[in-house]
């Protein structure tokens, strides 16, 4: 992970932090992430309960199998073990980040013991999180459909994740899920490194 310090005055600074690439293959699904970064920047409010984190980044996925036909909408439940997706009507790509407040994202069981309740999902622009500390929550960049067998993008710049009510430390890490729905049904989802956000 590289960090480096954007303007001048550390306690004020912004932090940029670079991550990995990552990729999964699982049972004709291919996930990719690339590019992924942060700028991290702490509240203007100087109260240490607040801070904001840009996100950028690109990911791809491959699909050999055709999906089956499209199905009813239920939209996202953000039960357990959801990865804050569900039957969404047809298969398809998500991607978000998971946010934590002095929880962390690195060893914890993610998908079987969190609760996952109150997600801000977000299309593209930024999203507020209150998020109080051993709390974790997910929230969505992106969703596309997967109507076909092929290859599907979801890039992102500068998306803003504003991070409240967490006096402790926060971590966030990125996720990339593919749900494919049909007879030959499948899940797969990547998991970024986690990240500080302060």
């Amino acid at each position: 992970m590289a960090i480096g310090l954007l303007s001048p005055g550390a306690a004020s600074a912004d932090a940029f932090v670079a991550l990995p690439p990552g990729h999964i293959d699982s049972h004709g699904i291919r996930i990719s992430s690339t590019g992924e970064h942060a700028v991290v920047s702490p509240s203007l409010a100087a109260n240490g309960a607040g801070r904001v984190a840009w996100v950028s980044g690109d990911v791809t996925a491959e699909i050999d199998t055709p999906p089956g036909a499209v199905g009813p909408n239920n939209g996202a439940q953000n039960n357990p073990g959801t990865n804050d997706s569900s039957t969404h009507g047809s298969s398809g790509l998500t991607v978000g980040y998971i946010v934590g407040c002095q929880v962390q994202l690195l060893n914890t069981p993610v998908g079987a013991t969190l609760a996952f309740d109150n997600a801000i999902p977000t299309i593209g622009g930024n999203a507020t999180i209150p998020i109080a500390p051993g709390q974790v929550k997910w929230v969505q960049i992106n969703n596309i459909d997967m109507t076909k067998s092929g290859t599907y993008h979801i890039s992102y710049q500068d998306v803003s994740m504003n991070i409240e009510n967490c006096g402790g430390f926060a971590q966030a890490r990125q996720f990339s899920v593919v749900e494919i729905i049909g007879p030959d049904y499948g899940k797969t989802t990547l998991y970024g490194q986690p990240f500080s956000i302060g």
